[in-house]
C-alpha cells in the first residue's frame, strides 16, 4: 500500500518539478531576449545616424543595377511542373516522331514546334463560314498570309523561305485550305457531288484528314455531313533551326498579327482572332505594364493613410512622419532584394508583382506596433531609454514573427517546389523580408529616436518648430493655436500620464467604444452565430475546390490570349486536343489479338491515324493480317509504294533494318480524339490520368502526349506542395518557438487560428471563382504569416495575463495592440483596391486572395477572438497567485505640506 503510494507521489512531484524546469526555462529565454533587445534599441539610438544612413546607401547601391533587369521570357519554364512524366514522354516522342519526320501530323493542338501563327475566322452574324463569300474571303486571307515579308538586309523572308516544306518542296498548310479549295473548285464547275463530313473528311487525293480543329459550330445532317460551320481556324507552322531563322520567324509572326488585324478592318462583318507562339509569352509580361499606373495609385494611397494613422491632434506627439517612414522602410527592403536577385542572375516576371504587397502587410505591422509601443513609454524618461523600452516590448514577436516568414517562404524557395515561379517568388520574398527585418531594427529605429527627440524638444512634429506655451498662444490667430495644439508636461499630473495619447482617433475608439462592445454579454451570440455561418460557407467552398493549370488565368485581359482561348473553348471544344498514341516496342502487329489489345485501349476515341485506316486497307484488298512476322513488314512497306492514298501512314511507323535484311517495326503511333463537354480542361486532366494508369498495367507499352500535358501533370501535387511543405514548418516552427514564449499555449492558440483563417480563405476564394493555382497558393502561404503577425501580439497578452478577468485582459490586449492592427489593415486594404481595377487576370486573383486573407484575418483578430476567449481556457482565477508572508501588505508614510495652511498631513499608503 505504502509502495504505490510513493511511486505515484514521485511521480507527480517529478512531473511538476518537469512543469516548472521548463516555465523556468521560458522565462530565462524569454527575459534574457526581452534584454538583449533593449541594449540593441539602446545602441542603436546612440548612434542614429548610422543607422539611418547604412540602409538608404546599401539599397541605392544594391537597387541600382535593377535599372538593367532581365525578364524570364519563358512561361514553360516558369509554370509547368519542373519534374514531370510529361517532359520525359516529350523528349521520346521527339526522338522517334520529329517534326520534320511529321509533314502531314501537324495538328494545330498536338505539336507546337518552335514559331507558329493562328487564326481564328468567324462571323458577328454566326453566319456560315463555308458558303461562297466566306470561303473567298478565307482564301484571300490565306493568300496575304502567304505573302508576307521579311526585310532582312541584303534579302526579304516570305512564308515560302521560313515554311515547314512537304516531300515536294512546297509549304505544308493545314487540310481546311485544301477542303476550301476544293469546294470553291467545285462551286466554279458547279459539281454538287462534293461533301464535307465532320470530324473526318476525305481529300480529292484519297487521305483522310480530321478537321475538328478546323471547323468549328458545325452544324451537320445525316452521316456526319457538314451543314454549316460557325467558325474555321487557320495554322502556319515556321521553322527556328537556328538563331537567324528563329529573329525570323518572331518578325513573321508580328507582321502576321499586324495583316490580320488590317485584313479584320477592312472586312468588318467578320471577326479574327489571331495567336502566335509568342502571345502568351507578351501577354503574361503585359500585367507587368498594364500595373504601373494602379501601383502608382496604390503608393499614394497607402503614403496619405499611413501619415493619417500616425497622425493625432496634438502636434508634438504626432508622428506623420513616422507613417511616411515605415512605407519608406518597406520600399528600402524591396529595392534591396530586387537589387540582389538581379546582381545574381535572376529575372523579373509578372508574378513578382505581389511582393510588394506582401512587404506592405508584415512591414507596415511592425512599424507600427513599434509606434504603439512608443506611445506606452514615459515621456519623462530619455530617448534612448524609450527605444530601448519599444525595442524589449515589441521585437520579440516581430522577430517571431519574421523567422516564421523566413521559414515558410523558405521552403517553398527550395528544391521540393517544383513550379518555378513559385519557388523564385519564395526566394525574393525570403530575401525582401530579410531585409525588411533589419531595415525596421536599424532604419526605423533610428527615425524614432530622430522623432523622439523632436517630441522631448516639444518642436512640432511636422514643422520642427518649437511649440510656444499655452499662454503665448492665446495672443495667436484661431488657426496658429489649431496648428500648434500640443499638451505640456507641466499641464499633466501624475495620474494622467497614461492619458496622454488618448486623443488619437483610433486610441479613443478602442478604448472607450469598441472594446465595451464586443464584449458585451448580448453582442457575444451574434458573434458565435456568425462563425458558425463562416464555418458553414467556407466548408460549402472548400468542397470545390479546382485546381487550375488553364495560363490564361496568368495573363491580361484584354489581350490577344484571353480572345483566342474564349474563342476556341467557343467554337472548338466539341473534341479534346490531339492526343498521340505511341507504341515504343516492336509488337506482333501482324497478330489479331494484338491488334485487338490497341483498339480496346483506344476504344471510345475518334481514331485519326494509320492503324486502323490501314487495316481496313489490307482487308480491302484481301490480304490476310495473319501473315508472319517478316512477310506482313514488306508487305507493309511496299504497300505504301503501291497505294499512294496510304503513303503519308509511313510517317506513323518507324522500320529497323536488322543483320539478316529482316524488317521490324520498332516504333508506331496514332492520333486521338475524345468528345468532350464545356469542362473540357478538366476532363483531359481526367483522361490523362486515365490514359497513365492504363500504361502501367496494359501489354503493349505506350505513351501518350499533347503539349497541354506538360502544364498539367503532377499540377495539383506540384502546385499544393510549397503550401502542404509551408504548412509544415509552420507547425514544426510554433512547436520549437514554445520555448521562446513565455507560455506554450499562445503557439496553441496560433495554430487555431491560422487553420481557422487558412479554411475560410480557400472556401471563400473558391466560391469567388478563384482556382488552386500557382499565384493563390503563394497567397496561401503568405496568409499563414499575415495571421500570426497579427493575432500573436493579442493572444500573448491575453494568455500571459494574470489576476483580473478574461473580459478585462480582452480588453487590455485590444487597447494595447488593436491600434497597430487597425492601422496596418487600413493601409493594406487602402493598397489592395487599385490592385482590383488592374485589367489582368494574374492581379485579379492576387487581389481576391489577398484582400480574402486580410478581411478573414481582421474578422477573428477585432470579433472571434476577443468573443472566444472570454468563455474558453485559460481561467484567469485558476491562475490566481495565492499571497504568501512575501506578498503581504506594507504600509508607507509620506509626509506632505499643504501650501495654503501649512498643515502637515500624513498620507497613508498601500504597497
Amino acid at each position: 500500500m505504502i509502495l504505490p503510494r510513493l511511486r505515484e507521489s514521485f511521480r507527480s512531484h517529478l512531473a511538476l518539478l518537469s512543469s516548472l524546469c521548463t516555465r523556468m526555462l521560458r522565462q530565462v529565454l524569454h527575459r534574457g531576449l526581452r534584454t538583449s533587445f533593449s541594449r540593441l534599441g539602446h545602441f542603436i539610438a546612440s548612434h542614429p545616424v548610422f543607422f539611418a544612413s547604412a540602409p538608404v546607401l546599401i539599397s541605392i547601391l544594391l537597387g541600382a543595377s535593377f535599372s538593367r533587369y532581365q525578364i524570364e521570357e519563358s512561361v514553360e519554364y516558369l509554370l509547368a511542373p519542373k519534374h514531370s512524366l510529361a517532359k520525359i514522354e516529350r523528349n521520346l516522342v521527339n526522338s522517334l516522331f520529329p517534326v520534320n519526320r511529321s509533314k502531314h501530323r501537324l495538328y494545330s493542338d498536338l505539336q507546337t514546334p518552335g514559331r507558329y501563327g493562328r487564326v481564328i475566322i468567324t462571323s458577328f452574324r454566326k453566319a456560315n463560314m463555308l458558303d461562297q463569300h466566306h470561303t473567298d474571303l478565307i482564301l484571300k486571307l490565306h493568300s496575304a498570309v502567304t505573302r508576307i515579308q521579311v526585310q532582312r538586309p541584303g534579302f526579304n523572308y516570305t512564308f515560302a523561305h521560313i515554311c515547314i516544306l512537304n516531300n515536294d518542296k512546297t509549304c505544308i498548310v493545314d487540310d481546311i485550305v485544301h477542303v476550301l479549295e476544293e469546294l470553291k473548285s467545285a462551286r466554279s464547275s458547279n459539281r454538287t457531288n462534293f461533301v464535307i463530313t465532320y470530324p473526318i473528311t476525305h481529300l480529292k487525293d484519297g487521305r483522310e484528314v480530321y478537321n475538328g480543329h478546323q471547323l468549328g459550330g458545325v452544324t451537320v445532317h445525316s452521316k456526319d455531313r457538314v451543314k454549316s460551320a460557325e467558325a474555321i481556324q487557320l495554322t502556319y507552322y515556321l521553322q527556328a533551326i537556328n538563331s537567324l531563322n528563329d529573329m525570323v520567324a518572331e518578325k513573321w509572326e508580328s507582321i502576321f498579327r499586324d495583316t490580320v488585324e488590317l485584313f479584320q478592318k477592312s472586312n468588318r462583318k467578320v471577326k479574327m482572332y489571331p495567336f502566335t507562339s509568342s502571345s502568351l509569352r507578351e501577354d503574361f509580361q503585359k500585367t507587368s505594364r498594364v500595373s504601373e499606373r494602379y501601383l502608382t495609385t496604390s503608393l499614394v494611397l497607402v503614403v496619405t493613410l499611413a501619415i493619417l494613422c500616425c497622425s493625432m491632434q496634438d502636434c508634438v506627439r504626432s508622428k506623420p512622419w513616422l507613417g511616411l517612414l515605415g512605407l519608406l522602410t518597406v520600399s528600402l527592403a524591396t529595392l534591396t532584394a530586387a537589387g540582389i536577385i538581379n546582381l545574381t542572375g535572376g529575372k523579373y516576371n509578372s508574378t513578382f508583382l505581389g511582393i510588394p504587397f506582401i512587404m506592405l502587410g508584415h512591414g507596415l505591422y511592425g512599424t507600427f506596433e513599434m509606434l504603439s509601443s512608443w506611445r506606452k513609454t514615459r515621456e519623462d524618461q530619455h530617448v534612448k531609454e524609450r527605444t530601448a523600452a519599444v525595442f524589449a516590448d515589441s521585437m520579440l514577436s516581430f522577430s517571431l514573427t519574421t523567422a516564421m516568414y523566413l521559414v515558410t517562404f523558405g521552403i517553398g524557395a527550395s528544391p521540393f517546389t517544383n513550379i518555378e515561379a513559385a519557388r523564385i517568388f519564395c526566394c525574393n520574398s525570403c530575401i525582401a523580408i530579410f531585409f525588411n527585418y533589419l531595415y525596421v531594427l536599424s532604419f526605423y529605429g533610428s527615425s524614432l529616436v530622430f522623432t523622439g527627440y523632436i517630441e522631448n524638444n516639444y518642436q512640432h512634429s511636422i514643422f520642427c518648430r518649437k511649440v510656444p506655451k499655452p499662454e503665448v498662444l492665446q495672443e495667436k490667430p484661431a488657426w496658429y493655436r489649431f496648428l500648434l495644439t500640443a499638451k505640456f508636461s507641466e499641464d499633466t499630473t501624475d495620474s494622467e500620464e497614461p492619458n496622454t495619447y488618448e486623443s488619437h482617433l483610433l486610441v479613443c475608439f478602442l478604448k472607450r467604444y469598441y472594446c465595451d462592445w464586443i464584449t458585451n454579454t448580448y453582442v457575444k451570440p451574434f458573434v458565435v452565430l456568425f462563425y458558425l455561418v463562416y464555418i458553414s460557407f467556407a466548408l460549402m467552398g472548400y468542397l470545390q475546390v479546382n485546381e487550375g493549370s488553364d495560363l490564361s488565368n496568368i495573363v491580361a485581359t484584354a489581350t490577344r490570349t484571353i480572345e483566342y482561348t474564349t474563342a476556341q473553348q467557343k467554337y472548338f471544344s466539341n473534341y479534346s486536343p490531339v492526343i498521340g498514341f505511341y507504341i515504343y516496342e516492336s509488337i506482333e502487329y501482324w497478330n489479331t489479338s494484338v491488334q485487338e489489345d490497341v483498339l480496346e485501349y483506344t476504344k471510345g476515341f475518334v481514331r485519326i491515324s494509320w492503324f486502323e485506316s490501314y487495316l481496313n486497307y489490307l482487308r480491302k484488298l484481301n490480304i490476310s493480317t495473319g501473315l508472319p512476322k517478316k512477310n506482313f513488314t514488306d508487305m507493309l512497306r511496299n504497300s505504301f509504294l503501291k497505294a499512294p492514298q496510304y503513303a503519308h501512314f509511313s510517317e506513323d511507323i518507324i522500320f529497323s533494318k536488322k543483320y539478316n535484311n529482316e524488317v521490324d517495326v520498332v516504333a508506331s503511333r496514332m492520333f486521338l480524339v475524345a468528345k468532350t463537354m464545356e469542362t473540357k480542361r478538366e476532363e483531359l486532366y481526367d483522361l490523362l490520368e486515365t490514359l497513365r494508369k492504363l500504361s502501367l498495367t496494359s501489354k503493349v507499352k505506350f505513351i501518350v502526349f499533347n503539349p497541354s500535358f506538360v502544364y498539367m501533370d503532377r499540377y495539383a501535387s506540384s502546385v499544393g506542395a510549397p503550401l502542404q511543405n509551408s504548412c509544415i514548418s509552420a507547425l514544426f516552427l510554433l512547436f520549437f518557438s514554445a520555448f521562446l514564449v513565455a507560455d506554450s499555449l499562445i503557439n496553441v492558440w496560433l495554430t487555431l487560428t491560422v487553420a481557422s483563417v487558412e479554411f475560410g480563405v480557400i472556401g471563400f476564394m473558391t466560391l469567388w471563382k478563384v482556382e488552386l493555382d500557382c499565384i493563390s497558393v503563394l497567397c496561401l502561404i503568405y496568409g499563414i504569416n499575415y495571421t500570426i503577425d497579427n493575432c500573436a501580439p493579442l493572444l500573448s497578452t491575453f494568455i500571459l495575463g494574470k489576476d483580473f478577468t478574461r473580459t478585462k485582459w480582452v480588453k487590455n490586449a485590444l487597447e494595447v495592440h488593436g491600434v497597430a492592427i487597425l492601422q496596418s489593415y487600413l493601409c493594406y486594404i487602402v493598397g489592395l483596391i487599385p490592385l482590383a481595377a488592374v485589367p489582368s487576370n494574374l492581379t485579379r486573383t492576387l487581389f481576391r486572395c489577398l484582400f480574402l486573407i486580410a478581411l478573414v484575418t481582421f474578422f477573428h483578430c477585432f470579433a472571434i477572438l476577443p468573443v472566444i476567449l472570454t468563455f474558453v481556457p485559460p481561467s484567469k482565477k485558476k491562475r490566481k497567485e495565492k499571497k504568501n508572508p512575501e506578498n503581504r501588505e506594507e504600509i508607507e508614510c509620506v509626509e506632505m505640506v499643504d501650501m495654503d495652511s501649512t498643515r502637515v498631513v500624513d498620507q497613508i499608503t498601500t504597497v
